[in-house]
Formats: structure tokens, C-alpha cells, sequence
């Protein structure tokens, strides 16, 4: 054996250990980049979780208010019905004071009523029941309101049934010209 083979052995054994150190470097980085896609990924899924419950607690009430409208409906029509009868003044203000608080205790739950009568039709917050031609109303203006239409937390809860205005020259004998 020759001198110089320790010493060709000591630069392979070195060359090998810091190949073996770089693949364990490259391993190292390799598993922090996949721990921080981790923590990444976990409080993602904190974060929606969250709101997710906070959405389901702003909107879990949903079905109950739904069922809720038509009693406000009705109130409203009975007002409409006895506001016109002088003896029914007593019952009216006692209806009215029911509906007021029904609203009062709507709206601590996040449930708002919208006006729509003058407004541009908007097929996210109107359904529309009938078209009539309205002059001095521009055309897909809402003019009539049959049931009003409620948000629950911004987002429409029921939208409002309108009437909506057509332009008075169109066609009064064509078909479907006196309905949505």
C-alpha cells in the first residue's frame, strides 16, 4: 500500500460526508417548507371554521323568521283592512302596537324590512307579480308592493313582491301584457 491512499481515502470520505450533509440540508428545508404549509394549513382551517360559526349563528334563525313574515303580512293587511273603520280604533292601535314590537324584536336578530315602491326593479330583492303600464314611471320601476321584502344580516331573507311599470305606449293587447 502506498502513503497516498489514507489520503485518497480521507478526500472520498470527505466528499461522501458532505454529500451526505447536503442531502440532509436539502431533507431539513424540505420538511420546514412542509411544516410551514402545515401551520399555514391548519390555521386556514381555524379561521373559516370560525366563520363558518359565526355565520351559521348570524343566520341559524333563518327558517324560524321565515315562517315568522307571513304573521307580519297578515298584520299588516288587518291594519289596512281597519284603518278605514273609526270603531276598529282600539283594535288597530293594539295590532299596531303588536307589529311594532314583532319588528323591534326582528331586528335585534338582524332582520330589516326594505322599501321598494320608487326603486329600480332588481331581480335579487324584487319578484315581480304583475307589469302595468304607469305613466311618469320609467320603465322596470317598481310601483306597487304586495308583500314587503326583509334582509336578514344584509342578506335578502325574502324578497318583495312589486308590481312593475312598463312604458305606456307598448302593446296593452298583447299577451302576457298585464302580468310578470
Amino acid at each position: 500500500m502506498s502513503a497516498d491512499m489514507p489520503m485518497e481515502f480521507l478526500e472520498q470520505e470527505i466528499q461522501r460526508l458532505e454529500q451526505a450533509l447536503q442531502a440532509k440540508s436539502k431533507e431539513v428545508e424540505a420538511l420546514q417548507d412542509r411544516n410551514l404549509r402545515l401551520m399555514a394549513e391548519f390555521d386556514n382551517a381555524k379561521k373559516r371554521a370560525v366563520r363558518e360559526r359565526e355565520e351559521h349563528a348570524r343566520f341559524a334563525s333563518e327558517s324560524l323568521i321565515r315562517e315568522l313574515l307571513p304573521v307580519l303580512d297578515n298584520f299588516e293587511r288587518a291594519l289596512q283592512a281597519a284603518r278605514g273603520d273609526e270603531g276598529a280604533a282600539a283594535v288597530t292601535a293594539g295590532v299596531e302596537l303588536i307589529q311594532r314590537e314583532l319588528l323591534r324584536v326582528l331586528e335585534k336578530f338582524g332582520v330589516t324590512a326594505f322599501s321598494s315602491v320608487g326603486a329600480p326593479f332588481d331581480p335579487e330583492r324584487h319578484e315581480a307579480v304583475a307589469r302595468v303600464p304607469a305613466a311618469g314611471h320609467p320603465e322596470m320601476t317598481v310601483v306597487g308592493e304586495t308583500a314587503r321584502g326583509y334582509l336578514l344580516n344584509g342578506r335578502v331573507l325574502r324578497p318583495a313582491l312589486v308590481t312593475v311599470a312598463m312604458s305606456a305606449d307598448r302593446d296593452a293587447g298583447a299577451p302576457g301584457a298585464g302580468s310578470a
